[in-house]
């Protein structure tokens, strides 16, 4: 019986997605419901400098300061309400949480500026073309760029001492923000610094089923590859959920940036994979990690859901309607009761159910503010992207 009224949501939502102006009736829940979300947050929030990030295990909200690797999707939610209402309000908010960020344009310490710096203010550029953004921004791309390494052709992640020159998969959304740079400062360092990144990370990255590796980790004197790994899934051989969705994100990114097919080539079979998997399951929302031992017991993470719904949208131009459909099927569950919260609850985010890193026992089952962004981000472009596609 739950199946049967699974097909019929599906089916209700997907014969009215594709008519003329349903777009906003079909998400005006999620719409609503973040205009209230983020109006009582910021309401009861007056420290600009520190950022919702999750939901504590005591069920208290964990605020995190600028220089953490999610810093940015809240300011960056604020911009996708704004371009989604046009409502000077969410303007004037998303420029004020913004700017608790800037000092990060000197960071050289982390690979995740483009988390940090491109979804707040790459996303107000875009919206704004306020000077100063851009100021800004180059700089951001000038200090991730100091993280590149010509023996090893990458952009170093992480500065920690259990590995030797990690890569992870997450690197690939940082790579949006230098081909940026390049347009808007004509140098096109960056655009090669991105280009090499990827193409080092095309050649180890993925599996031959087309699942991936969290991590590559390389000698730094020599740049042979030492390991490929995990850190935040199941097990080295294992597909954890959240970087297979980052994987398909970036590659379809890279196609947009670049036109080279081997990109969007990667980004399909990526896309395939965890279309696989997910289509094993009844509501098709991820667990966290695709051979978690618990399985059908294992978490469920939203945010790959999300990012995946996100990039899903976007590959449909380039690949099919098919990958178009399969959003939906996404979007039809994360914006059902079982996935979006109550008004009033959830510490006013917008999606439940999210696991950020299971073995470190850290955010599980959780809401975590990039479920958000991406939840946004793909109604966005739903309502922007789907008129050219069907």
């Amino acid at each position: 019986m739950r199946f049967i009224l699974i097909l019929l949501l599906f089916s209700t939502f997907h014969s009215s997605f594709g008519q003329n102006n349903t777009n906003k009736l079909q998400f005006q829940t999620v719409i609503q419901l973040a205009e209230q979300q983020y109006s009582s947050y910021i309401s009861s929030h007056s420290d600009k400098i520190k950022f919702p990030r999750n939901t504590n295990p005591d069920g208290t909200l964990r605020e995190v300061s600028s220089d953490d690797w999610t810093s940015g999707f809240f300011p960056g939610c604020l911009w996708q309400l704004y371009r989604i209402t046009n409502k000077e309000q969410w303007k004037e908010a998303a420029k004020i949480w913004t700017s608790g960020l800037e000092k990060e344009k000197n960071n050289t310490g982390t690979h995740d500026l483009g988390f940090m710096l491109n979804d707040s203010y790459g996303l107000g550029y875009s919206i704004t073309k306020d000077p100063n953004y851009k100021t800004i921004l180059l700089q951001g791309a000038k200090s991730l760029s100091t993280r590149f390494h010509p023996e090893i052709n990458a952009i170093k992640s992480w500065d920690n001492p259990s590995f030797h020159y990690p890569v992870i998969i997450d690197n690939l959304m940082n790579l949006e923000f230098l081909f940026w740079a390049t347009k808007a400062s004509g140098d096109s360092s960056f655009y090669r610094i991105a280009v090499t990144h990827a193409n080092t990370d095309l050649k180890y990255r993925f599996r031959n089923d087309n699942s991936s590796y969290h991590v590559l980790d390389f000698d730094p004197a020599t740049g042979k590859l030492l390991r490929q790994m995990t850190h935040q899934g199941y097990l080295d051989a294992s597909c954890w959920a959240r970087g297979q969705a980052w994987g398909i994100y970036g590659y379809t990114a890279l196609y947009r940036e670049t036109r080279d097919k081997r990109y969007l080539q990667q980004a399909i079979k990526a896309a395939d994979y965890f279309l696989i998997q997910t289509d094993k399951i009844a509501d098709h929302i991820p667990y966290w990690d695709f051979q978690a031992p618990d399985i059908p017991n294992a978490p469920r993470d939203a945010s790959a859901a999300a990012i995946t719904a996100s990039a899903l949208i976007e590959l449909s131009k380039y690949a099919g309607q098919k990958y178009l459909i399969k959003a939906e099927e996404f979007l039809t569950s994360l914006c059902s009761e079982q996935y979006l919260a109550i008004a009033g609850t959830n510490n006013n985010f917008l999606l439940k159910h999210s696991t950020g890193h299971k073995p470190a026992n850290s955010e599980i089952d959780v809401p975590i503010i990039y479920a958000d962004y991406y939840l946004l981000e793909a109604i966005w472009r739903y309502q922007n992207y789907s008129k050219s596609i069907k």
